[in-house]
């Protein structure tokens, strides 16, 4: 009896939503429409999904920079006389498949206060094949330095459909940047 009336309320529910008519329509005003919608939609469907991404690969840097930055506030980075490629080594190992380590760029540096540590974007200089040209620091202090830890990687982006565009660089790339700033604390 259930299933009866339940049956009765769908095929009601489809005749007043037209769905027959549609079905048999054939005069092509449905493909006319779907076509209207079809080019904005697909790109909405690309730039959701792009930003979706650089925002995840944003995480997962962060992630792995606060998880690193440990090594030098902790004093192992130090101790075990770290150079920038093995600190390198380090924040690579935290970081997944998304991103190729060879393009990390890592610039540690001290300061003498939080006012005037350097935490800012960094703008890039590229030579005639597009590679990075800056040079970038590694002074991981000493107990009571205040140290911050940039970690930057250029990002590729696409150019989507309806030129949706999320590059920052001037080559098309995201530069994508997470920071760690902080005081040593004493060694023990």
């Amino acid at each position: 009896m259930l299933a009866a009336r339940t049956r009765r309320s769908a095929t009601r529910l489809i005749r007043r939503l037209g769905v027959l008519r549609l079905i048999r329509c054939t005069d092509g005003a449905i493909a006319v429409e779907f076509g209207l919608v079809a080019a904005p939609f697909v790109a909405m469907l690309f730039a959701i999904l792009q930003t979706t991404l650089v925002f995840f690969a944003g995480r997962v840097l962060d992630t792995a920079v606060a998880q690193s930055a440990r090594l030098i506030l902790t004093g192992q980075a130090q101790d075990q006389g770290m150079n920038q490629s093995a600190f390198a080594s380090a924040v690579c190992g935290k970081i997944y498949a998304l991103f190729n380590c060879s393009s990390l760029m890592i610039d540690v540096q001290t300061s003498g206060s939080f006012s005037n540590a350097n935490t800012s974007m960094p703008g890039l200089t590229f030579n005639q094949q597009g590679q990075v040209t800056n040079t970038w620091q590694y002074q991981p202090g000493n107990p009571g330095d205040i140290v911050v830890v940039r970690v930057m990687y250029q990002w590729p982006v696409f150019l989507g459909p309806l030129s949706f565009n999320l590059s920052n660089l001037s080559n098309g790339k995201r530069l994508l940047m997470s920071s760690a700033a902080f005081k040593n604390e004493p060694y023990q």
